[in-house]
């Protein structure tokens, strides 16, 4: 893969990591962090980039996914070794084995880009800066009480009713439902690509006013689903045409077999125990040990100016931008990307990853 070598990596906390490695032995170290429902190949395009830069680049298939096997990746797995802490020492543990004591910099994309969040707020010294990729950080939970109401219930209360796509994945039935769609495993994830990309027409994002049901169902389906249907059934409503697929040059039908396989082969409950342990008291309470506190390292955002989870969360732009980080070196939004933004436009991903990083 374009001088992307996998190599097998035995850590402290019971992991033996699937890791994609490329550039120079000696380069400046820069860990890469995947997000749902992605793998280490989600950065097969950007790594060749970065590492013809001079820099030694690692992206590892993260706890639960891929060929990444120790630790108990099933319904019933203890979901404390799925929380943030414990992600960032699978973090730290991968660069103690790799004889790695600092990084250049930690870069995550999706639900990896809160656990880079963290390892930059909690081990500076290890993590020394950071570029966050499609989901904002908004800064750890404070103490303050909830506001009134609770937008989960009342968005079962609409007409039609809807649920938020991070309690439906914390059900007991989301990983059969997306295993087993009745539209095939493949066709699953082409359309779930599919309709989170820059390709699909309906994605042009706004700011939504805040965490109510209101302004939560105006979110696309993937985000907001439809109460009753599962993710299969939502995303074959946004499936590609035949010509649409053809057309899409960013994900080949080799690599969508590439994903289908893992998928096929490991199930998505390993990714679902992230959700499970983000939305559950104990996982949010264990992070009101560093409440009030910001990242103080050099910190950046990139997304695609067509994804929606740029504004998922209301204010949690805004947020990062001006609170959670203290030195904040700039948002970019790549014209034309969507969510999956490393995959759909890596030449300037790629490009604003390396301006971040020629400025530190």
């Amino acid at each position: 893969m374009n001088g992307v070598e996998a190599i097998r990596v035995e850590t402290a906390t019971g992991l033996s990591m699937n890791v994609l490695t490329a550039g120079p032995s000696e380069g400046p170290p820069l860990l890469l962090l995947h997000g749902f429902p992605e793998l280490a190949l989600s950065w097969r395009h950007v790594m060749p980039r970065l590492a013809a830069a001079g820099f030694r680049v690692f992206a590892p298939d993260q706890r639960g996914y891929g060929q990444t096997g120790g630790g108990d990746a099933t319904w019933a797995a203890d979901l404390s070794a799925f929380g943030m802490p414990a992600l960032v020492r699978d973090a730290l543990a991968l660069l103690h084995a790799l004889g790695i004591p600092r990084l250049r910099a930690v870069i995550g994309h999706d639900f990896g880009s809160p656990v880079a969040a963290w390892c930059a707020l909690t081990r500076p010294d290890v993590f020394p800066a950071v570029a966050l990729m499609s989901a904002p950080f908004a800064g750890p939970p404070g103490f303050a009480p909830a506001a009134a109401g609770d937008a989960h219930a009342d968005l079962l209360a609409l007409d039609p009713p809807r649920v938020h796509y991070q309690h439906w994945f914390a059900t007991p039935g989301a990983n059969a439902d997306m295993l087993s769609a009745p539209q095939g495993l493949p066709a699953f994830l082409r359309a779930y690509f599919h309709s989170k990309s820059g390709d699909w027409a309906e994605n042009r994002p706004f700011p939504l006013a805040g965490w109510t049901a209101p302004e939560l169902a105006k979110l696309p389906r993937y985000y907001v689903m439809d109460a009753g249907k599962g993710m299969a059934e939502t995303a074959a409503a946004m499936a590609p045409s035949p010509e649409e697929e053809a057309a899409c040059r960013w994900m080949s039908a080799e690599d969508l077999a590439l994903y289908a396989a893992e998928y096929g082969r490991t199930g998505f409950q390993g990714g679902l125990n992230w959700y499970r342990r983000a939305i559950s008291p104990e996982g949010a309470a264990e992070l009101r040990l560093w409440a009030g506190r910001r990242i103080e390292v050099p910190a950046c955002f990139v997304a695609g100016a067509r994804d929606w989870g740029i504004r998922q969360v209301p204010g949690a732009l805004e947020a990062m931008e001006g609170a959670a980080c203290a030195d904040w070196r700039g948002t970019t939004l790549i014209e034309g990307a969507g969510h999956w933004v490393q995959q759909e436009a890596p030449e300037e991903t790629a490009a604003a990853l390396l301006r971040f990083l020629a400025g530190l």
